[in-house]
């Protein structure tokens, strides 16, 4: 058995193989539904209602999406271009950290404090993303390697700072930040209702990042390193500086998540800000195969999953540890859909 390239692959291809990875995502939550002794489509029935069955849960939903849609358009961007960004959760702290930083410790108007502490976060997880960038290009160190150990050095830096010069001293010995003022907050979009101005954010980025790919000179240059860097390097084109470009564009989406959190939702910094936002960005990302605008709809999709399978979990007493299996089968079951689409298996 051996793939064969195909050339030009039909629209019941690229269409139907990703719709059968997720029947294949459904039919094996139905199965894991059905081994926890619940009835798989009442399951699947209260998924979908605790997920969007009223407006409570469906804005929940989009609150839940928002920094998928930040870490997913950063893995995109970086992945399209073959720069592995596996560090989207240190990018997250590192702007969800100088979110705090300004929005505390400057004394800014709410907003002056706003636009400042967004740049301050984009700075930040660019500069995070930079290092490794620089050590791929200079050294040939791989960046799946840095950008991983950096989610955990960046978790150690935000829990030393927690429990020293950044604790609340309010805060009755809780290892959180100060909160940054009530003005400095983004506000909401309906009021009584957590969902923030951080969505209609992310559906900016989303957009905007989608323009930059189809309509700039950056974007072209993106696709043609990603598809072969040393045809890119022939025709002309700075391979070094665009995957420097990449990474300071990827570090700073992924920033924006932690900026959303603190500045929308949270209204300060803790060790448990992200229950993984930087990794599901990565399923985010290949589920909607890395379109910018795709990532949005996928957002929304697994936000919904693991939105819904906690409603699904008090209502029917089955573990929420389903949603995570099934975001786990929907993106093994994508990439393979992926693979299948470019190639076909043949005999000899």
């Amino acid at each position: 058995m051996r793939l064969e390239p195909v050339r030009d692959a039909s629209l019941a291809r690229r269409l139907g193989l990703p719709l059968l990875a997720l029947a294949v995502t459904v039919v094996v939550a139905s199965v894991l539904a059905r081994l926890a002794g619940a009835d798989p489509f009442a399951t699947l029935g209260l998924i979908l209602k605790g997920a969007a069955g009223s407006k409570f849960a469906l804005l929940e939903t989009l609150n839940r999406a928002t920094p998928l849609i930040f870490t997913g358009l950063a893995v995109a961007v970086a992945f399209r271009a073959k720069l592995w960004n596996i560090g989207a959760e240190a990018q997250l702290y590192a702007g969800a950290l100088m979110t705090v930083l300004v929005g505390t410790q400057l004394g800014l108007p709410g907003p002056v404090a706003i636009p400042a502490m967004a740049l301050a976060a984009i700075l930040a997880g660019a500069l995070v993303l930079l290092g490794p960038a620089v050590l791929k290009l200079r050294l040939g160190v791989d960046e799946v390697v840095t950008t991983l150990l950096l989610n955990f050095i960046m978790l150690l830096v935000i829990s030393m700072l927690l429990e020293g010069p950044l604790k609340d001293p309010m805060g009755m010995g809780w290892p959180k930040s100060p909160p940054i003022p009530r003005d400095a907050r983004l506000p909401r979009l309906i009021e009584g209702l957590r969902l923030h101005w951080g969505f209609g954010l992310a559906l900016i980025a989303a957009v905007s990042v989608w323009l930059i790919q189809i309509r700039t000179t950056l974007g072209y240059e993106i696709r043609a390193v990603g598809l072969n860097p040393q045809a890119a390097r022939f025709a002309g084109i700075p391979v070094n500086r665009v995957i420097v470009k990449t990474a300071l564009l990827s570090g700073g989406l992924a920033a924006l998540a932690g900026f959303s959190e603190v500045a929308g939702l949270k209204g300060n910094l803790t060790l448990d800000l992200s229950p993984g936002f930087g990794y599901t960005g990565i399923v985010v990302a290949m589920l909607a195969l890395l379109h910018p605008l795709g990532v949005v709809v996928s957002a929304i999709f697994v936000a919904g999953v693991f939105v819904g399978a906690n409603s699904m979990s008090r209502a029917a007493d089955v573990p929420t540890y389903i949603a995570d299996i099934s975001v786990a089968v929907a993106l093994l079951s994508m990439v393979l859909a992926i693979l299948l689409t470019k190639f076909r298996v043949v005999r000899g």
